[in-house]
């Protein structure tokens, strides 16, 4: 099962879940790596994913934000968007966002 977020509600969302995954691509490769990301301006600011993080976003912006449910059964927030290096961060703006829930 799965609901859509509106993206102006992801920030408010965000505020339900812990740690979450940061995923990018690069070559054809997926990264994924723990992170915590911070509802700020309108944009999520994901600080120090690491530096290959960092530089997949520079090769391809095009990002998923993953964050499991804290207690189960529960539902899963997954956000796509927009990333731009910062330093040492990254800069997520979303484009869609869905809570899903598996079935069974």
């Amino acid at each position: 099962m799965s609901v859509v977020v509106d993206v102006a509600d992801v920030p408010h969302r965000l505020a339900e879940f812990d740690r979450g995954y940061l995923l990018t691509s690069r070559d054809g490769l997926v990264k994924a790596v723990s992170v915590r990301a911070v509802a700020q301006d309108g944009t999520l600011l994901v600080p120090g994913p690491g530096p290959g993080s960092v530089r997949n976003v520079g090769a391809n912006p095009r990002v998923t934000l993953l964050f499991p449910p804290v207690e189960s059964p529960g539902m899963t927030l997954l956000v796509d968007g927009t990333a731009a290096a910062e330093g040492d961060d990254v800069r997520v703006t979303a484009t869609s966002a869905i809570l899903h829930q598996p079935v069974a």
